[in-house]
């Protein structure tokens, strides 16, 4: 067998056999319809545990490589022009903006952490900021990157906003409105308000069953592509591996920019490795989250990560914007992170939602 495991990598050994099996479904190797090889078979030759590469086959699963079949086996299901089977997530109900914070957010250890800040940080928190956000916030969200979302990014890639609709109206100034910004159709009015309020032209793209039709992604040329991969509002749409592949290409092919709104994509799965495009074309896409859903409505605090090589044009362009979002509630944030308090809030989430699904 190929596959290798190399037991002083830092990553652990079932992603190392994810990405090897990924690979391979990715480049033809395994074809459409293949079976993979079963769990103890791959235990046994690579000296893992059968959990190991359980945990390395639901991935492929989640993120639509591959499918399990009861009594069957795993086969793969990318490639041959068709798609694979979308992570499921709770309702489409549960996706919309609400007014107050859920219940279950954890107010005790917020307040004890902004006053841990308070002691930690005494007349620092009255500092001016850097225009991108403070660096204890973004080195605090380029780590949390890397553990969630599997995303190697350095926090000078970061910046810092007040929530999702004011990063739309930077990208673009950031990118220009000389093509148009081409949204998914349906797709969260906001996005298409933001941008046209901000002079930029939007072409609406009909959604099919896996994603944005590809013959309407073939046929367009805008400079900017706006998705939402996972669980797209209104249409509850996720797009399959293979769609998020088409995404890449086009960008390429188009000499055009991604603009990945992330939103939600924590509450998949049990795994939450639901793969990003800007793994898959890190020079070309425009990450973008925010914590209004992931926390609270009220924390007004979204970010985006800029491929390296924007990094020139955002310093000659929007470097002179202060950051919106004031100095305490960033280090309040970094250090809400840092403690562990969001990822264990988040799992909490999530297994409540996946409970409500089934």
């Amino acid at each position: 067998m190929k596959y290798t495991i190399d037991r002083q990598a830092k990553e652990s050994a079932y992603m190392q056999l994810y990405r090897q099996l990924r690979e391979d479904i990715v480049s033809g190797l395994l074809p459409l319809g293949t079976r993979l090889p079963s769990k103890r078979q791959l235990a046994e030759e690579l000296g893992l545990s059968v959990i190991t590469v359980e945990h390395a086959l639901a991935l492929l699963c989640d993120e639509g490589y591959a499918e399990a079949r009861p009594r069957s086996g795993t086969y793969v299901c990318f490639g041959g022009g068709r798609a694979g089977t979308p992570p499921k997530r709770a309702r489409l109900e549960d996706m919309s903006l609400t007014e107050s914070a859920p219940a279950d957010f954890p107010f005790s250890l917020w307040a004890r952490t902004m006053r841990a800040v308070l002691a930690d940080y005494d007349r620092r928190i009255l500092d001016r900021c850097p225009s991108n956000g403070c660096l204890p916030l973004r080195e605090a969200l380029a780590a949390y990157l890397g553990r969630s979302r599997g995303l190697a990014v350095s926090p000078d890639q970061i910046v810092i906003g007040s929530g999702a609709e004011y990063l739309y109206g930077l990208l673009v100034q950031l990118l220009g409105r000389a093509r148009p910004f081409a949204l998914e159709d349906p797709c969260y009015e906001q996005i298409r308000r933001v941008y046209e309020a901000n002079g930029a032209r939007c072409l609406a793209l009909p959604m099919g069953e896996d994603g944005i039709g590809s013959g309407a992604l073939a046929a367009c040329d805008a400079g900017v592509l706006h998705v939402t991969p996972f669980h797209s509002y209104p249409s509850g749409v996720t797009a399959t591996a293979a769609k998020r592949h088409e995404y890449a290409a086009w960008a390429r092919a188009h000499d055009s920019v991604i603009v990945e709104d992330d939103y939600d994509a924590e509450f998949a799965s049990p795994t939450r490795r639901i793969e990003t495009i800007f793994s898959l074309a890190p020079e070309r896409v425009i990450y973008l989250n925010t914590f209004s859903k992931l926390l609270a409505p009220s924390v007004r605090t979204g970010f985006l990560v800029l491929p390296e090589g924007m990094l020139p044009a955002y310093r000659e362009r929007l470097d002179f914007y202060s950051c919106t979002v004031p100095v305490f509630d960033q280090l309040v944030l970094a250090e809400f992170i840092n403690a562990g308090h969001m990822e264990r809030t988040i799992s909490r989430r999530r297994r409540a939602l996946l409970k409500q699904s089934l």
